[in-house]
């Protein structure tokens, strides 16, 4: 049984609390996933995730999904699911973006344990 009450998340409220980019934050956790929120601007490193899928909803802004062979172009409520093992490269295309990313629980955010930002929790 879980001892904790549901309680509604404002994604907004959630993404006011920080400023630097493409560091990510949990705002929540489901089924050994991380929710995670994150600010970004110019363009990531081209990374991929061996073992699970990532999914992207643009909650502000507009962004480049880059692949090796296409470009997904995604604005506000959009989202696009990475199979794992996909090489991509994320790039916000006017100015900062907001995202709501989710994860599976631990899942270093570069495709790299080692340069990857332990996400703290808001």
């Amino acid at each position: 049984m879980n001892d904790q009450s549901p309680q509604k998340i404002n994604l907004a409220e959630k993404l006011a609390l920080f400023s630097d980019h493409w560091a990510p934050r949990i705002a929540a956790r489901y089924n050994g996933n991380e929710v995670r929120l994150s600010k970004v601007e110019g363009e990531f490193h081209w990374h991929q995730h061996d073992d699970t899928d990532e999914l992207f909803l643009v909650v502000d802004g507009e962004l480049d999904m880059e692949f090796r062979d296409r470009t997904e172009q995604l604005s506000a409520g959009d989202l696009i699911v990475v199979p794992k093992g996909t090489e991509h490269r994320p790039c916000a295309r006017n100015g900062e973006v907001k995202l709501m990313v989710m994860d599976a629980d631990g899942t270093p955010h570069t495709g790299d344990a080692e340069t990857a930002i332990v996400p703290e929790e808001i």
